[in-house]
């Protein structure tokens, strides 16, 4: 009984950061993540050579990495890249990937090396923008219409909130939240894993993590997949 209370006040608190967010004025939102200043033409060059010739073992020469482990970058909103890369040299994002590679790769940048860096990654195209992907087989695709259920309408039963009223009708992302459309499906569990038990540490986040089964954590990876 009281395991259930605990859970039930942990599902009320997440609910309600998330309508705060919601309903909080644009403009105080938009101050919380505002864009990161403009980027000269010299860190913009030295950012497009680090991407081609760095972090393209991970994440592709333009952000469109092919393993899955590996976030693809390629159209992420620049204020969420920099946003991680700063929690990644302060070594505050503690997941594994983060401390395994992010932490190391990130302790060199400076400020306005990070800067540019997410200028170039968010103004890349990600992959196959022009249409769909088909989901692929028929246990994927029954996986992925669960996921659009749980993406548009929530989880009613334990108070898991639609992902749309946060990440957008079509997952693009926005001022206050990072884009997941077309995100691999292996990371996106990852991190919603990570997020579930707390080695990953975002307030709304685990919030929303907490009561998600493995199994809703897959459909609605498996969804975003087949965005772009």
């Amino acid at each position: 009984m009281k395991s259930t209370k605990i859970k039930m006040t942990v599902l009320a608190a997440a609910a309600s950061v998330v309508m705060s967010w919601l309903s909080a004025p644009v403009a105080s939102a938009q101050d919380a993540a505002a864009a990161p200043p403009a980027v000269a033409p010299a860190d913009r060059d030295w950012a497009e050579y680090k991407a081609i010739t760095t972090c393209r073992w991970c994440h592709g020469p333009e952000g469109n990495s092919i393993s899955p482990i590996y976030p693809a970058l390629a159209g992420q909103k620049a204020w969420y890249i920099l946003e991680q890369l700063q929690a990644f040299k302060a070594q505050t994002r503690r997941d594994p990937f983060a401390m395994g590679i992010m932490w190391g790769m990130a302790a060199q940048l400076t400020e306005t090396q990070m800067i540019a860096l997410a200028d170039y990654y968010s103004k890349q195209k990600p992959p196959f923008a022009s249409k769909p992907a088909p989901f692929q087989g028929a246990m994927i695709a029954r996986e992925a219409q669960q996921g659009k259920s749980i993406y548009n309408e929530g989880i009613a039963a334990t108070g898991v909130p639609p992902c749309s009223a946060c990440h957008q009708a079509d997952a693009g992302g926005n001022d206050q939240f990072p884009r997941l459309a077309g995100q691999h499906a292996l990371y996106t569990i990852k991190q919603l894993i990570a997020l579930h038990n707390g080695t990953r540490e975002q307030a709304v986040m685990n919030g929303v993590a907490a009561p998600l089964q493995r199994s809703d954590m897959m459909a609605v990876a498996y969804y975003l997949e087949s965005l772009r």
